[in-house]
């Protein structure tokens, strides 16, 4: 089986200061395909602070409240995850990480074997940083970095990153109407790994740069990264499933 990783971001799983459920239940059903398609599907997923919000509305712009509706978000999002996951007859966990875990190999040797089982079981991982506890993914990141993390200790040969942001351009779309889609990059240059970030939405906390720079992680590991819409999933399902690349960006080395 291929083993691949698709992260999804809080932009696509929030709409109106709630959780999208129609695209978190679009989500699900993409992995339940894949898995027909004999994919080993773990998920990293974002939406714990939205999702704590939806229930106690405090002002996020506080850290300790952050970790507050982290806290009381994650179990808020895996019951919507079981739910939709229970429809396609699977079985998914949560497994909360801290970037420590990737600092000793014997850490990461541990980590790897829950995995492991999990998706030798055919239970979906769904791995998050744990919010409550790590303060710097609180701002900055939005688990970009901890996916590519994931995809390269837990020996994935693709992170997925389903984002608002569709594809990487060679100028900024937003600002560009004449900015041209880049469908393959193999090199990433310094100046865009080290720009501005760019967040675009209330919950988000990373942009096009954390991404770029999962991608040069993953590259330099001799590993790959496709980055497309997480509001429309029809590229990533032709690129996936159908082996068309019809849209997103493809980063390789």
């Amino acid at each position: 089986m291929k083993r691949i990783v698709i992260k999804v971001g809080s932009h696509v799983l929030t709409e109106n200061g709630a959780i999208a459920k129609t695209r978190m239940l679009a989500l699900v059903e993409l992995i339940s395909e894949l898995k027909i398609e004999q994919y080993e599907v773990i998920l990293v997923s974002s939406g714990a602070v939205s999702a704590g919000y939806t229930q106690l509305p405090l002002d996020r712009s506080i850290v300790a409240n952050k970790q507050a509706l982290a806290a009381i978000g994650q179990p808020y999002l895996l019951k919507m995850y079981q739910e939709k996951f229970e429809r396609f007859g699977l079985l998914c966990s949560q497994v909360l990480l801290s970037a420590d875990v990737f600092e000793a190999p014997k850490h990461i040797a541990h980590a790897k074997v829950a995995i492991d089982t999990l998706l030798n079981n055919n239970v979906v991982p769904i791995i998050n940083e744990n919010d409550t506890v790590s303060i710097e993914e609180l701002v900055f990141g939005d688990n970009d970095r901890l996916s590519a993390h994931v995809a390269h200790y837990f020996d994935a040969s693709l992170l997925v990153i389903l984002s608002d942001i569709d594809a990487f351009y060679d100028k900024d779309p937003n600002k560009f109407k004449d900015a041209k889609r880049r469908a393959v990059v193999n090199i990433i240059d310094d100046n865009e790994l080290n720009a501005e970030h760019t967040p675009n939405n209330e919950f988000a906390t990373g942009g096009i740069v954390t991404k770029l720079q999962s991608a040069d992680f993953l590259m330099k590991h001799g590993r790959a990264m496709f980055l497309a819409s997480g509001f429309n999933l029809s590229n990533v399902k032709s690129f996936l499933i159908d082996g068309e690349h019809k849209g997103g960006t493809l980063f390789t080395a």
